[in-house]
């Protein structure tokens, strides 16, 4: 399980006393027991849910990093950037461009779809197939891409 993945690797940081990495595990923990200690989670944590969480932080390390760039803070984007490549190594690979483009290319022939009226449905079954291996906004701009 991603949750005792992480204890333990917490335990690795702090022998080789590696502290970017120990503290971005101390973080993904603290998300983790947050997720599990939640009404209704029964102190279980599912590697799915795990991988969400992940992903969420991964999402908002890049966004951060994005917004010390702009405010000319480049030690501070950096510092973000080098957490979002240890939770990025937890991560499942994510697709290429073309690998991208070819699963989209089946989920519209499977859906039916021909016009962006149907980027919707075309959207509830590529986000569900292909989460995990591909950001939200980067499939949204390739099914916008195909259906025009």
């Amino acid at each position: 399980m991603l949750f005792d993945q992480i204890s333990n690797d917490i335990k690795d940081a702090m022998k080789a006393k590696d502290k970017v990495r120990l503290t971005t595990l101390r973080n993904i923990k603290k998300y983790f027991l947050e997720a599990k200690t939640a009404p209704g989670a029964n102190d279980t944590l599912t590697d799915d849910d795990a991988l969400k969480i992940m992903q969420k932080l991964v999402k908002q390390g890049k966004d951060t990093a994005a917004l010390y760039v702009t405010q000319n803070r480049q030690d501070l984007a950096d510092e973000e950037l080098a957490q979002v490549a240890v939770i990025e190594t937890y991560l499942p690979k994510q697709m290429t461009e073309e690998e991208l483009e070819t699963a989209i290319k089946e989920i519209i022939s499977a859906v039916g779809a021909t016009s962006m009226k149907e980027m919707g449905k075309v959207m509830g079954v590529a986000t569900k197939q292909l989460a995990g291996k591909a950001e939200g906004a980067v499939i949204s701009t390739m099914v916008k891409k195909l259906l025009a």
